[in-house]
């Protein structure tokens, strides 16, 4: 956000490179384009490249890519947009589901123009999309997206007789079950993992809450909502999964590597912590998609990812937006998708990263993606979480429906603290 008067000249030829003067133009003003991009998200390499190419197409800005942690980011994101604009950032990368949060109290640029005039927002992934509107309008834009993938174990199908990948969800039973024999799991799916539980409930048409004359409520307890619990109770009794705990705890990737467990639901990357922990894994892991009820396409997935914002405080708006433009342009999050074995942020452009087995199952569930409620008031359940709470009652012998209707009440006092 800063602007400058460059000098004249520049000491050295790697100084005067440094400086991106254009032929011509010595001494003209360039602006500095600040980027907030999170940890890991993209290679040093990549970033070095992108931003060579940018500032070459761009003769008048320089970026300044600027690395954030995590952990803390909210409140980080909320400092700079309710400051002055001073030295602070003109583009930033936030979570997906983060979107609605910032731009409750109107201090992001609204970008519904620019999507739907040069971005294509009608070719998004809608598990990023949607969760970057907020009242109508589009302030997010997707930039690249991960979701969970069935990761399983080739030989131990192979040991039972299953020759592909089951595509719908009697298949999988049916599958699941033939590998849920002696010592070896079926399946280990942990009993709060809601994030797969979300899947099943999408699929059968349901949503964990909905929103009705500008307030929330949890339907958790519709008869769409409760065919998907009874799935995820059903699947989840063909393994050892705490009923408990989530995924995390303990981590599942470790218990995958334990090598009793036939399959577990996670991201593709997950793979390489697996064979870290159990060289003998190498070359045994396989991926396939979510299956769903029927074999016409693969069940919904939660879609986490991130989106590009732009502050409404920049003074460098045409810059941002330049910076937007080029990082989910489909040149640049195509070298992205590849580099960093993501999905990116267009269906079209799946082909992209059709080579790698793993990537290549979750771009194909990527298209049935869908992301948590688009409400400011979701970090609140996140950190209460009624659903972990009711999964763990049904699976330990609760009546489903009398728990969903608890858990419902509660997802709407923490949606709609006010009542309305």
């Amino acid at each position: 956000m800063r602007r400058r008067l460059l000098a004249l000249a520049c000491v050295s030829a790697s100084l005067l490179s440094g400086c991106g003067l254009v032929p011509g133009e010595g001494g003209s003003e360039r602006s500095t384009v600040t980027v907030w991009l999170m940890k890991d998200s993209a290679s040093q390499d990549f970033l070095k490249r992108f931003t060579a190419d940018f500032e070459r197409d761009h003769p008048k800005y320089d970026l300044d890519i600027r690395i954030q942690e995590w952990t803390g980011i909210g409140e980080k994101v909320q400092a700079a947009l309710k400051g002055d604009g001073d030295d602070g950032p003109d583009a930033i990368e936030v979570g997906n589901t983060q979107v609605a949060t910032y731009a409750q109290d109107g201090r992001l640029q609204d970008l519904t123009l620019e999507s739907m005039r040069d971005w294509g927002i009608e070719d998004w992934l809608p598990g990023l999309s949607q969760p970057g509107q907020y009242l109508s309008q589009q302030f997010g834009v997707p930039w690249y997206a991960a979701n969970r993938v069935v990761i399983y174990r080739k030989d131990l199908f192979e040991q039972a007789g299953v020759t592909k990948p089951p595509r719908t969800r009697a298949e999988w039973l049916d599958v699941t079950r033939r590998l849920d024999k002696g010592d070896d799991q079926g399946i280990y799916l942990a009993g709060q993992d809601w994030y797969t539980l979300s899947g099943f409930i999408w699929d059968e048409g349901g949503d964990l809450a909905r929103e009705s004359g500008g307030s929330w409520r949890g339907t958790l307890d519709s008869a769409a909502a409760l065919r998907g619990m009874a799935f995820y109770r059903e699947l989840h009794a063909l393994g050892e999964g705490p009923a408990n705990a989530d995924e995390e705890h303990p981590p599942q990737a470790g218990v995958f590597a334990e090598g009793r467990v036939a399959q577990i639901v996670a991201v593709p990357g997950l793979a390489q912590a697996i064979v870290r922990q159990n060289p003998e894994l190498k070359g045994k892991i396989g991926f396939f998609p979510v299956p769903g009820k029927t074999a016409a396409k693969p069940g919904a997935v939660f879609t986490g990812g991130s989106d590009l914002v732009v502050p409404k405080n920049t003074d460098e708006k045409d810059g941002a937006l330049a910076v937007v433009s080029a990082l989910a342009g489909a040149e640049w999050n195509t070298q992205l998708a590849r580099t960093m074995n993501y999905v990116p942020n267009k269906e079209s452009l799946a082909s992209a990263v059709a080579g790698e087995e793993g990537v290549a199952a979750m771009a194909a569930g990527a298209a049935q993606g869908r992301a948590t409620p688009a409400t400011p008031q979701w970090s609140a359940v996140e950190a209460d979480n009624p659903i972990k709470a009711y999964m763990t009652k049904v699976l330990t012998g609760g009546d489903a429906k009398t728990e969903a209707h608890k858990a419902a009440g509660r997802l709407t006092e923490l949606l709609d603290p006010e009542g309305r």
